[in-house]
């Protein structure tokens, strides 16, 4: 029998959607033809299929989980950051041949770049706290020991507007806004910002991100400094 974790009265938000998971096969499918793994479709389709078993578990909101369903919600995140991965590395293989048309493979970089925080965010957002149902629904001494750690996790003593919205104080909790903040930064900054992982996997996982984005901007920036030294020549 499967046990779902549900609660009938939400303590802080009510249930939420899963746009942002929509977008996922989408970046993937309209990457250049020369950075796919395998033919276009065929990771969009297995995310699909992911995604509509999560979907399958929550028609509208998300308001409960089960055991299976965490599976498939963390196996779409993997997958997209596997399949994300791979494309950099044929990127990384296209980008050293000299003579590669650069146009092409420089929106390619963009796509690995923003696919990279989105697929990184939903992770973060999947794993921390057992999972946005879990943060949604039980009580914080219930919750398992958190991944990451928010600057209002430990806003409590400050001045009292600042204060007021601690987690503490307030019953914030993080939400997927907050997760993609922390993909963002880290793939921008290469290193953590104001949120700091406290896990091994946290700490595993945020440094695999700003190592993807740092060999993708490093690219990006050595084929503009090739073109425009070819340009001058």
């Amino acid at each position: 029998m499967r046990s779902y974790l549900t609660v009938a009265t939400p303590r802080v938000r009510t249930g939420f959607r899963r746009p942002w998971q929509c977008c996922s096969p989408q970046s993937y499918a309209l990457l250049p033809k020369s950075l796919l793994l395998g033919p276009r479709f065929a990771v969009p389709i297995i995310e699909l299929a992911l995604l509509a078993a999560l979907i399958a578990t929550n028609p509208r909101r998300m308001v409960r989980q089960s055991r299976w369903s965490r599976i498939a919600a963390t196996a779409l995140a993997g997958l997209v950051i596997v399949a994300n991965l791979a494309a950099l590395g044929l990127l990384i293989a296209r980008l050293v041949v000299p003579g590669t048309p650069g146009g092409s493979l420089l929106l390619g970089a963009m796509q690995v770049w923003v696919t990279n925080v989105i697929g990184f965010g939903l992770l973060f957002w999947e794993l921390d706290r057992g999972g946005p149902v879990a943060r949604r629904n039980l009580r914080r001494k219930e919750l398992p020991p958190a991944d990451w750690r928010f600057s209002q996790d430990e806003n409590d003593d400050a001045v009292v507007e600042v204060a007021a919205g601690s987690s503490k104080k307030s019953g914030w909790v993080p939400i997927f806004v907050d997760y993609l903040y922390v993909s963002l930064t880290n793939s921008s900054a290469f290193s953590p910002t104001d949120t700091m992982p406290l896990t091994t996997r946290a700490k595993a996982l945020m440094g695999l991100q700003a190592t993807a984005a740092l060999l993708t901007s490093l690219l990006v920036i050595a084929r503009a400094v090739g073109s425009l030294g070819g340009g001058s020549g």
